[in-house]
């Protein structure tokens, strides 16, 4: 077991993971220079294997390529978070110890939710205390989104959890400023609170969370990373008018179209997207122009001609 002590707060990047239009590989080589890019800016790490990294079409091997890259590429001061959230308890830990032994920092485990209506306050305390207690870094609990399969956590139970020495944070994916400050009131002193949502960035820092992993950084680095700086330097005039002009971004891309409006939206910046594994399909061509339009509203892509 680690001895807990990270650093979590500032703006964290949810990467996506590229696949090789030909064979359906993983692609490293886009995946590093996706990586480089994003590390021109301050952010804080990333995440690997997350929900937008289309985490649950990765194998084993996949993962641990993907951390050892990352690990390999991001600057020596960022940190590196893996995702190892799965169904059993066993799994669970065994993916989280194959993702430290790659050069992870800390990891991300979403809860076990095939079995929900089993998955009472004791067992999933039970399931996280086990995971922590076997992870040779710190444990991040992920509260995924409510739109996709999953549970929701009580504050009652993070509030246990967060006692634990090896689980130091959360992120809470559900996109309500009101819920994400509950937690930091109902947890321990130390414990950090990371939102998911890139629309309510600045006002969760406000509220005492440390920062967020939030996927619209993936399009607009600088600016979260800047939000972050800002809030932290007490500049929240300028947190604020960043916060603005990117949550529309967040709302009608990442949310609004997951995973192939992110990878649509990295091509039109010039990252490498590409499409999605199936059986996600890649973004429809009028929804390409769409999102085009959005990433020129919030300035992020430079007008045609120009």
């Amino acid at each position: 077991m680690a001895d807990g002590m990270i650093d979590l707060s500032g703006a964290f990047l949810p990467v996506t993971t590229p696949f090789d239009p030909g064979t359906g590989d993983v692609d490293v080589a886009a995946f590093r220079a996706n990586l480089t890019r994003w590390c021109e800016n301050p952010v804080s790490g990333v995440l690997i294997s997350g929900s937008t990294g289309e985490s649950v079409f990765l194998d084993e091997e996949e993962r641990a390529m993907l951390v050892e890259a990352a690990a390999d590429v991001v600057p020596q001061n960022a940190i590196v978070i893996a995702g190892t959230g799965s169904e059993s308890t066993r799994h669970t830990i065994r993916l989280t110890q194959q993702a430290a032994t790659a050069g992870a920092d800390a990891v991300l485990v979403s809860p076990p939710a095939y079995f929900k209506g089993a998955m009472s306050d004791d067992v999933l305390t039970d399931h996280f205390a086990a995971v922590a207690e076997a992870s040779p870094v710190p444990v991040l609990i992920y509260q995924v989104p409510l739109r996709l399969s999953t549970l929701e956590f009580s504050a009652d139970l993070i509030g246990r959890l967060s006692e634990h020495p090896n689980i130091v944070g959360i992120k809470d994916s559900r996109g309500q400023l009101d819920l994400a400050v509950e937690l930091v009131g109902a947890t321990a002193d130390g414990f950090q609170v990371l939102v998911g949502s890139g629309a309510i960035l600045h006002p969760a820092m406000q509220g005492g969370c440390v920062g967020g992993i939030v996927a619209v950084g993936l399009m607009a680095s600088a600016e979260a990373a800047e939000i972050a700086k800002a809030h932290a330097e007490g500049r929240d005039a300028d947190a604020a008018a960043l916060q603005a002009r990117i949550a529309p971004v967040h709302q009608q891309i990442v949310g609004g179209m997951g995973v192939p409006g992110v990878k649509a939206a990295l091509d039109l910046l010039g990252l490498h997207g590409g499409s999605p594994r199936p059986p996600l399909r890649a973004a429809p061509e009028d929804r390409i122009e769409a999102i085009r339009g959005i990433l020129q509203d919030a300035d992020l892509l430079m007008p045609a001609g120009v």
